[in-house]
């Protein structure tokens, strides 16, 4: 058996053949695109079956097709339970979601929250940070594109991650938000199905007790549930989750786009539904050890796997599962970032007379650059998934507090949401470099909590959420 699962003529193929469909169903679908509120938020009557799909669609990632594979490998059974707490962070988003909807339903970002709620320099903060995990989460699928495909065909990193991008850039720039959520829809089914195949295959190949009894032997440290570094990271990773879903735009935007009524529903739901993906995708690595896989680098065992368990097969569904969790989260975040540059950086601060015909322009222009950006930014692989991902832990965890207190509690101000972003950012960074990727999120959320406190005891505002500023 070759080293790799496909060849690459099989891998150019899928890859030509899938971006073609995606590519197409934007055109189709982004034909009834005529608007801002249209292109930005899918016009806001989001039903209940599209809003469950593009939760739990968005939040399969690369990173949870490829990284929980990887951290299971790396850190055996908490990896795997770890990353499946990633769902916490979209239960707890449910409530939310309502709340966010009641106290702004013109709203189009969540750096609109941010200025009216707290100001102009918290808001500033809050856009830094959203950007250095936009970009953070950009560079990451980008990555993991290229390290599909060179894993399981041995094409090159770069032409594949460069086709999966330009892919997922040309059709979310047809498309707007509305194409994102229906593509969601396939891509979920196509996501679930793969997964529980994939799972089921391996199993009969190999069987369960040769998987532990290889485990047990080769690598027993994977079975210990006292663990240390992987039960920091337990914690870490639901730390992550939450801050990752509470700040970023990919999910306030929906929470704008669904019909009145569905956010609450359709988080939850997601949520639910997602909690398997990782647990199944992470068992995937543990069988390495019993087929004596060698593994160059931990962020490609998954695919490794099963391409030497299932061969062609198992390689051609492995391909079409990671590259619609590519697509998935990658035209969201796309669609997600966009609009946060146009509404709060080019309407917010370089032309505030901005009309939304102006920005409708303006948001396609950008979707352009930041594909090119992410593009040349993934072009040298410096690092793996799972490290570059929890790099903007640091920053994601500072939010949760801020905006939780922001959202139900009158005495948060903006010096004291500002503060506890700012030093929750930095010693979570410091974290991340002097100890390791799974306290960065621990550290960060934990002085952000102790910031904002004591400063709303020490000064306590007196917003009024019955008056919230007019959105402009």
């Amino acid at each position: 058996m070759t080293s790799q699962a496909l060849t690459p003529v099989t891998a150019l193929i899928i890859l030509i053949v899938f971006s073609l469909i995606w590519i197409g169903f934007g055109v189709y679908l982004g034909r009834r695109n005529k608007t801002l509120n249209d292109s930005m938020v899918a016009g806001r009557n989001v039903g209940l079956a599209l809003a469950v799909a593009t939760a739990m669609a968005t939040w399969v990632t690369s990173n949870t097709t490829m990284t929980a594979p990887q951290l299971t490998y790396q850190l055996g059974v908490w990896g795997m339970l770890g990353y499946s707490l990633g769902a916490v962070g979209l239960l707890l988003f449910a409530p939310l979601s309502t709340r966010i909807r009641s106290l702004l339903p013109e709203a189009f970002t969540s750096g609109d929250f941010i200025r009216i709620r707290y100001g102009n320099f918290a808001w500033r903060v809050f856009l830094i940070i959203s950007f250095c995990y936009a970009f953070g989460w950009l560079i990451s699928l980008g990555m993991a594109g290229g390290i599909l495909v060179n894993a399981l065909s041995g094409l090159s990193y770069q032409l594949g991650m460069s086709v999966i991008l330009f892919t997922c850039v040309v059709y979310t720039l047809f498309g707007g938000l509305r194409v994102v959520i229906a593509t969601d829809f396939v891509q979920t089914i196509i996501i679930v199905l793969g997964v529980a195949i994939i799972a089921i295959l391996i199993i009969n190949s190999i069987g369960l007790e040769p998987i532990y009894e290889a485990v047990k032997t080769e690598r027993p440290m994977l079975l210990n549930l006292l663990f240390p570094a992987a039960i920091m990271f337990l914690f870490n990773n639901l730390i992550f989750g939450v801050g990752e879903i509470f700040h970023s735009n990919v999910w306030w935007t929906r929470a704008f786009a669904f019909s009145e009524g569905i956010g609450a529903k359709a988080y939850l739901l997601g949520g639910l539904f997602w909690i398997p993906v990782p647990v199944v995708a992470g068992f995937i690595a543990l069988t390495a050890p019993a087929l004596d896989i060698p593994v160059p680098a931990a962020d490609m065992v998954g695919p490794l796997v099963v391409g030497h368990v299932l061969g062609a097969v198992g390689g051609i569904i492995v391909f079409i599962v990671i590259f619609s969790a590519l697509a998935s989260s990658l035209d969201s975040l796309l669609a997600a970032t966009s609009s946060l540059i146009t509404q709060d950086v080019y309407r917010g601060h370089i032309r505030k007379q901005a009309t939304d015909e102006d920005c409708y322009r303006m948001n396609n222009r950008i979707i352009i650059g930041l594909g090119l950006a992410t593009w040349l930014l993934c072009l040298p692989r410096i690092t793996t998934l799972a490290s570059l991902l929890h790099f903007t832990g640091a920053f994601v965890a500072s939010t949760i507090w801020p905006i939780l207190f922001g959202l139900y509690f009158r005495w948060a101000t903006g010096r004291a949401a500002a503060a506890a972003m700012i030093s929750g950012t930095l010693l979570g960074l410091v974290a991340y470099f002097q100890i390791g990727f799974y306290v960065a999120a621990l550290v960060s959320c934990a002085v952000s909590l102790l910031v904002i406190l004591a400063w709303g005891m020490a000064a306590p505002g007196r917003y009024s959420f019955e008056k919230p500023e007019k959105m402009s």
